[in-house]
């Protein structure tokens, strides 16, 4: 079974992350890619470094419940998750009920101006272990045609409740 990073499609999904955080931030998400996405540069290998990157990576479609679509390899760790289960779970159900109308504010403001930095959260693990996301930034996934993906998040700073 091949691992995530290597179907086409998620290393298609990979594309457009690293293409609509460059672009809604001006910055590169991976500081690999610090001169700009290269056409010709190996896009798997692209997709393999953001599933192994010391930082979150989760994404979530458009869906009227969104689902998560993305966990690169810490996401799924500390959600404690497969990336089965974890691309079947809608991306609320991250956040405790009480942290919910937060959590959609933040996603309604990056929607609104293409990106939200400085996000604090709580989360749940798979086991309902709580933890603190901080720091944190959402953004736009787009295309380069602009065609809307759905949202994604990322943080490396968190810590156990």
């Amino acid at each position: 079974m091949p691992q995530p990073w290597e179907t086409d499609a998620i290393i298609h999904h990979s594309q457009r992350l690293l293409h609509s955080f460059r672009h809604a931030l001006g910055r590169p998400l991976l500081p690999e890619l610090e001169a700009g996405l290269d056409a010709s540069a190996d896009i798997q290998a692209q997709a393999k470094q953001l599933f192994e990157a010391p930082f979150v990576v989760v994404s979530h479609g458009t869906e009227a419940d969104p689902i998560f679509n993305y966990g690169n390899a810490l996401a799924l760790d500390l959600w404690e998750l497969s990336w089965e289960a974890f691309t079947q779970l809608p991306s609320r159900k991250s956040a405790q009920d009480s942290e919910r109308p937060e959590r959609a504010e933040m996603l309604a403001q990056a929607k609104a101006q293409g990106y939200f930095e400085g996000y604090v959260g709580d989360r749940t693990t798979s086991n309902g272990q709580h933890f603190r996301m901080e720091d944190g930034i959402i953004w736009t996934v787009a295309d380069t045609t602009q065609t809307i993906w759905g949202q994604a998040a990322t943080f490396s700073q968190y810590h156990f409740l």
